[in-house]
C-alpha cells in the first residue's frame, strides 16, 4: 500500500484535469513563438525529402486554406516537441500517488529519460528512417510519372512518423521501470519474445502510414529496443526475497 491515503474517484479526476490543464498551457506557451518561425521549421522539416528529390523539384499545396493550416499544424507539432518534458513530468506525477515512497524517487530520473528517448526516437525518424524512405518512394518516378508531394500529405506523413518513433522508443524505459516495480521479469521477457515480435508488427502497422516500408523499418529497431529492455531489467529488476533467509531472521 503506498504511504498516501487512497483518493475518491473524484479525486483522481480532478488530480487528472490539472495534470492536462498544466500540459495544456505548456503546449499553448510553445505553440506562439513556434508559430512566429512557422516557414524556417517547416523547412526543417521537409529537408530530408528536398534532398533527394529532383533539381527544381518543389511541394505545392493544392486548396487556398492549405498553407496556412500546415503552419498552424507544423507550429503545433513543434509545440508538443518542446513541451514533451513538462508532458511527461505531469503523467508520470500522476502516476505517483500509486507508488511507494521508495519508488517516487525514480521519477526524477524517469522523467528526463523519458524526454532523452522520446527526442531519440524522432531523432532516428528524421535522419534515418526518412532519406531511406522518401528515396524509396521518390524511386518509383518514371519519365513520364512526376511526384507532386502536398504540403499537407508531407506534414501528415512526417509528423506521425516522427510522433511514432518518439513513442516506440520509450520501450525500454517502460519495461525497465516495470521490472524495478517487479511486473515483469527477464525470464517472462525472453519467453514471450516471440509474442513480441508479432506485437511489433501489428502496431508498426498502427502506428505508420499503411505502407510495408515504414512498417518494416519501425519493426526492426523495436526487436533491438526489446533486447534493450531486457538488459535493462536484468540491471534494474526487483530482488527476489530468500523467503529461508527471511524465516531464520524472524526465528533469530
Amino acid at each position: 500500500m503506498p504511504e498516501d491515503e487512497k483518493l475518491p474517484f473524484t479525486g483522481h479526476l480532478e488530480e487528472l484535469r490539472k495534470r492536462l490543464l498544466i500540459c495544456i498551457y505548456a503546449v499553448a506557451g510553445a505553440f506562439v513563438p513556434a508559430y512566429l518561425f512557422k516557414e524556417q521549421l517547416f523547412e526543417v522539416l521537409m529537408s530530408p525529402l528536398i534532398r533527394v528529390m529532383e533539381p527544381g523539384d518543389k511541394l505545392v499545396f493544392t486548396g487556398l486554406p492549405e498553407a496556412f493550416f500546415t503552419y498552424l499544424k507544423v507550429s503545433f507539432l513543434a509545440a508538443i516537441l518542446v513541451a514533451a518534458p513538462i508532458i511527461l513530468y505531469q503523467f508520470w506525477m500522476f502516476v505517483a500517488p500509486g507508488l511507494y515512497t521508495k519508488e517516487r524517487r525514480l521519477l526524477l530520473p524517469v522523467v528526463f529519460l523519458s524526454t532523452v528517448f522520446f527526442l531519440g526516437g524522432a531523432l532516428f525518424g528524421y535522419f534515418v528512417v526518412f532519406p531511406w524512405g522518401f528515396n524509396f518512394f521518390l524511386g518509383f518516378a518514371t519519365e513520364w510519372i512526376r511526384p507532386l508531394p502536398s504540403m499537407k500529405e508531407y506534414l501528415s506523413f512526417s509528423s506521425k512518423l516522427l510522433l511514432a518513433f518518439g513513442l516506440v522508443f520509450e520501450l525500454p524505459l517502460v519495461v525497465t521501470f516495470m521490472a524495478k516495480l517487479g511486473l515483469v521479469s527477464v525470464d517472462f521477457l525472453k519467453k514471450n519474445r516471440k509474442y513480441a515480435l508479432l506485437l511489433f508488427f501489428v502496431g508498426a502497422a498502427i502506428l505508420t502510414p499503411p505502407d510495408v516500408v515504414t512498417q518494416v523499418m519501425m519493426a526492426m529497431p523495436l526487436m533491438l529496443l526489446y533486447e534493450i529492455s531486457i538488459i535493462g531489467a536484468r540491471i534494474f529488476a526487483r530482488k527476489p526475497i530468500d523467503t529461508e533467509t527471511e524465516t531464520d531472521e524472524k526465528t533469530a
